[in-house]
């Protein structure tokens, strides 16, 4: 599936954490945004790896699944 994941972090040492995880993923196109491919199980790891990262009172990320058409 077609993924575009956002984020606005407020803490710097987080937000470059966040960034190199999500480096592994997809393609960085904004700087918080990232185009990923997954398939439904990495999508599924991928956000456990966020929640693992970010502050949820703080943080905001936002995943936007794209269809194909």
């Amino acid at each position: 599936m077609f993924v575009m994941i956002s984020y606005d972090v407020v803490e710097d040492k987080k937000r470059l954490k966040l960034m190199k995880f999500l480096k592994d993923y997809g393609d960085r196109v904004q700087k918080s945004v990232f185009e990923c491919n997954l398939s439904s199980k990495t999508y599924d790891n991928v956000k456990a790896g966020v929640e693992q990262i970010i502050n949820k009172r703080k943080d905001r990320v936002r995943y936007y699944r794209v269809c194909k058409g």
